[in-house]
């Protein structure tokens, strides 16, 4: 049985106008003990929503979920998210799921000091006697790289770099020891250098602990060297899935072919400009009735005016090309 089995997740948001406004639109996946499954995708494909969907994080309302069904695997419990009440969702919150944002600087409270608050998750999620809160918050921050825990951990925020700031964020989402460890974007807002520590430290956590990552990137560049699986997202839709080396190798949805022209290569011809993705992601209260990235697809140029019909009107089925490849396209091959 996988950890996560996601089925038909649908989220959509109230409107002023009391219109039910599509985010993620049917999209179904699993993430097995272990592995790092990548979620792929311009900004605004509903990568983030799908994330925060997973431990129902989103205010509820406007957040309403369609007939859809989120299941855990925990030790010998299964539980199954958008049925729990609040204490069964806050015990599953504390014992499953740890979280990793993009913006550490906001995440963390700036009026504490940053050992009181990984001590804080400590004693929350694993109810540890307070004698022990302060050594475990050390082994937690030692593990994560911070030099000087002792003093570090005394730290308020600001006095810290955003580096530091994402090694304590992964302390805290650390503090209970998770099953998944879901990471959005948690290299954006830092340098080269920096994220290359913080890619390498996920790597290791996965490592020793046989963790679970949910890895949300917009960077292929990350995919290729970070997960074993991937799902590309557009537009609230999951247009294609596959290993890495299937995905990067050999794509087959015109979006995935776009985004992997659109990354910069070494030994690109000088002068060439480089590549871009016609037009922009639709907002969710204006998605097209038919495939959602029709109106940017390259492909759509070369068919038939028929061919183009069906690709306007009819939304393509997620369809299992051969067993754990999946694509969502009239056309492609």
């Amino acid at each position: 049985m996988s950890l996560l089995e996601v089925k038909n997740l649908s989220v959509f948001f109230e409107s002023d106008s009391s219109r039910l406004v599509p985010a993620v639109s049917d999209l179904s996946f699993s993430a097995e003990k272990g592995e790092i499954l990548a979620l792929v995708g311009e900004s605004g494909c509903g990568k983030s929503v799908t994330c925060l969907s997973l431990a129902r994080l989103l205010p509820e309302p406007p957040a309403v979920y369609g007939k859809s069904q989120i299941i855990f695997s925990h030790k010998e419990r299964r539980y199954d998210v958008l049925k729990l009440n609040s204490s069964g969702l806050r015990e599953f919150r504390r014992t499953c799921v740890g979280y990793i944002f993009q913006e550490p600087s906001v995440s963390l409270n700036p009026v504490f000091r940053v050992g009181d608050q990984i001590a804080e998750s400590i004693r929350l999620r694993n109810k540890t006697a307070s004698g022990e809160v302060f050594p475990e918050t050390v082994r937690l921050l030692e593990q994560v790289g911070i030099p000087e825990p002792e003093k570090k951990m005394k730290a308020y925020p600001h006095e810290l770099s955003g580096g530091m700031q994402q090694r304590i964020m992964i302390a805290m989402a650390l503090a209970g020891e998770p099953d998944i460890l879901i990471a959005d974007e948690p290299s954006t807002a830092l340098d080269v250098t920096i994220q290359a520590q913080i890619l390498d430290l996920l790597r290791s956590i996965r490592d020793k602990r046989g963790m679970t990552i949910l890895l949300v990137t917009h960077n292929l560049g990350i995919v290729a060297e970070m997960a074993d699986r991937v799902i590309i997202m557009y537009a609230g839709h999951s247009m294609e899935s596959g290993s890495v080396r299937e995905i990067i190798d050999g794509a087959m949805h015109p979006y995935t072919k776009a985004l992997l022209e659109a990354v910069p290569k070494l030994g690109r011809e000088k002068g060439k400009p480089l590549a871009t993705i016609r037009g922009n992601v639709p907002a969710p209260s204006n998605y097209p009735p038919g495939c959602r990235f029709y109106g940017r697809c390259a492909l759509a140029d070369r068919l038939s005016d028929s061919e183009r019909r069906l690709c306007a009107e009819k939304v393509p089925e997620f369809i299992e090309i051969r067993k754990g490849r999946h694509c969502r396209c009239h056309y492609s091959k």
